[in-house]
């Protein structure tokens, strides 16, 4: 009865409780090792055993497998595609030329090592052991379950608005098959442009150049909107570009991790390729030595500039994904025992790598646009879209064999958004199932909830490739990961460190670690110290600052300033996401029995289903469940009648 009934509930493997556990014992949501930490542990009464033993117990349901990676490289891959996007191409060389060269360089790994690398490890981390997605994981503190339902709110806003950055892509994509291409001065139709919009130097007139005309007008129509208020009709090539890149995100998800795991194999490597070909042709490039100096030449003075601070951390959430559940998403999918500080150290170091090394191909080229028309580098980049899809498309017209040259480096960024958009998928994917179980056993109803969800994302963008769909894309993409996506961080910070216990979560990560190296303990350390003190208090500083700019800056594109009600508009898209936060942390505490310091003591304890996630380890034994703290779907109180389903583990250990 006990073995077909109760380890049929928790799907431990057969030896789940042998004596002989050598990684650790939980009670109570507090960890036993058997390796030298934590050696203090009151075992339970037996009269409390038998008692509870003697009730009916009611049948349990099952526990429905989750998929894992085939291996280790296909998760690497994955969060290394994940995190490098299309912001490591066009953003972080900006940031750098536009904040003093070489020095942002300083800001951006302070932020890197005292916000972002932290934040990373708590994710992966929190998504391995807790073997669950965004919203189900937090059954380590019930309270702060809002902070799941806050990232598949960023998440479900970034996969609506990057899916038309593949869109556009490709719409280059396509019409760089054409030659001469479209937007060069080679082209007939731009013959007489080119003429009429010379200087007395020589240089183009960059009103009329001919990439904006064919950014403005052929592919965003926004020449026919007024903003806002008047979008327009729906461009029907972008849309049918938007249409087929939901089509390949589908297939792609089709059969879960295991389609996209194989898929990043080629996603994930082919961009380094176009990369390191780029910056062997750009150095060959006359004037390429002028945009690399016009890179990394700092300018000391902007470090007291409180705006470069805040642009650092801005980049560093923006390229490593934090905070919107993919991470932690895709962690949930690795074995238990995988080394996830390694992985850690790997794939921060990999991403940020990878932005600076951007930097020489980009810039290398920029250069040798500049020294081409006559004018400083600082006058032929831009921001943004701007800067993809305006002066690189202009500096590839310029290079010899340039329809090439423009298929491979439109193919890059498709590869690029491709493999974010997986991993912000995932995050939401994930969640769902983790909630709505059954669905992972039913091919069909999968097959059919990825096809409606991507359906629905492909009628909501729609808004975004109409005549002044940019209007509505920067409102997104300027507020969705903004003030929201920082708070929803320092409550997961604040939460894991304080009412789960930083001193219990480093010991969660020893444990997964079967065979720790010293200097895994050691780095902990580092981390320990980062998740109490450095991390809340820099987030906090950009918080702050992020709520002065707001309120003191306008919010525009090009020369379109936002009116007062989009703004408002935009702010309260970013509200919605952090309070989630606050409404579920009400819903926690008011299903919860006793005084407000009872209910609120009680939904910040672990549920005992989030030690029973991990089916992995054949060495985590559960000596003894706490009445009340067994999980339900949508609840945090529950019954003894719940509580008597897992007796078994105690009257085997007795």
């Amino acid at each position: 009865m006990q073995d077909e009934s109760g380890k049929a509930a928790l799907g431990s493997p057969a030896g789940a409780s042998a004596p002989t556990a050598q990684n650790s014992v939980h009670l109570n949501g507090h960890t036993v090792t058997k390796n030298g930490h934590n050696p203090t542990a009151t075992p339970a009464p037996q009269p409390q055993f038998e008692s509870q033993a003697s009730s009916p117990a009611p049948t349990p349901t099952p526990v429905i497998p989750r998929e894992q990676w085939g291996g280790k490289y296909e998760f690497l891959l994955s969060c290394i595609g994940y995190c490098v996007g299309l912001g490591n191409v066009w953003r972080f060389p900006y940031l750098c030329y536009r904040n003093g060269g070489g020095v942002f360089l300083i800001p951006y790994f302070i932020m890197l090592f005292f916000t972002g690398v932290p934040l990373f490890l708590m994710e992966l981390s929190l998504g391995q052991y807790g073997a669950a997605g965004p919203i189900t994981v937090w059954k380590c503190c019930p309270l702060l379950k809002g902070i799941g339902i806050g990232m598949l709110c960023v998440s479900t806003l970034v996969c609506l608005y990057y899916n038309v950055i593949i869109a556009w892509t490709f719409y280059y994509l396509g019409s760089s098959f054409q030659s001469p291409l479209p937007w060069s001065c080679e082209a007939i139709a731009n013959a007489g442009l080119c003429g009429n919009g010379t200087t007395g130097n020589g240089s183009i007139n960059k009103a009329l150049s001919p990439t904006e005309i064919f950014w403005n007008e052929r592919v965003l129509g926004v020449v026919h909107s007024e903003g806002l208020h008047n979008p327009g009709p729906v461009r029907w090539p972008l849309a049918l570009c938007l249409l087929a890149a939901w089509i390949v995100i589908f297939l792609c998800m089709l059969k879960g991790i295991r389609s996209s795991g194989k898929v990043v194999y080629v996603t994930a490597t082919f961009p380094y390729f176009v990369l390191i070909v780029l910056i062997i042709r750009g150095a060959t490039l006359e004037g390429s030595l002028q945009g690399v100096a016009f890179y990394l030449t700092p300018d000391w003075s902007r470090l007291a500039n409180a705006q470069v601070w805040n642009d650092a951390a801005s980049q560093i959430f923006y390229s490593l994904g934090i905070g919107v559940g993919g991470l932690l998403s895709m962690a949930s999918y690795n074995k238990f025992d995988n080394n996830v500080i390694r992985d850690t150290l790997i794939i921060t170091t990999g991403n940020c790598t990878t932005s600076f090394f951007a930097g020489f191909a980009i810039f290398s080229i920029l250069g040798h646009m500049a020294w081409k028309k006559g004018v400083p580098v600082g006058e032929v980049a831009d921001t943004g879209p701007g800067l993809a899809f305006v002066a690189y498309p202009e500096a590839l017209a310029l290079l010899p064999g340039s329809v090439f040259w423009s298929i491979m480096f439109f193919l890059m960024l498709f590869m690029l958004g491709i493999d974010t958009l997986f991993g912000n998928m995932e995050g939401i994917t994930t969640a769902v199932l983790d909630e709505f179980p059954q669905l992972r056993t039913n091919t069909l109803h999968k097959s059919l909830f990825l096809g409606a969800l991507c359906f629905c994302f492909y009628l909501m963008g729609l808004l975004l490739v109409t005549d002044g769909g940019i209007y509505w894309f920067t409102l997104i993409d300027s507020f969705s990961t903004s003030f929201g996506l920082i708070i929803i961080t320092l409550f997961m910070c604040i939460g894991i460190s304080f009412f789960y216990g930083v001193n219990q979560f480093c010991q969660d990560i020893l444990d997964m670690i079967c065979h720790c190296p010293p200097w895994c303990g050691k780095v902990l350390l580092y981390f320990k110290a980062c998740w109490v003190f450095c991390t809340p208090f820099l987030l906090l500083f950009i918080l702050t600052y992020i709520f002065i700019e707001m309120y003191n800056t306008p919010l525009h594109y090009g020369a379109y300033v936002y009116p007062r009600w989009g703004k408002a508009l935009g702010v309260c898209i970013g509200a919605t996401c952090c309070l989630q936060i606050l409404i579920w942390a009400i819903v926690a505490i008011s299903k919860e029995t006793g005084t407000l310091k009872d209910r609120f003591q009680k939904s910040i304890r672990p549920l005992n289903s989030w030690r029973v996630n991990n089916l992995n380890s054949a060495a985590r034994v559960e000596e003894r469940m706490e009445p009340e703290r067994v999980d339900a779907p949508f609840t945090v109180t529950l019954t003894d009648m719940d509580f008597t389903a897992m007796t078994w583990e105690a009257g085997s250990e007795a």
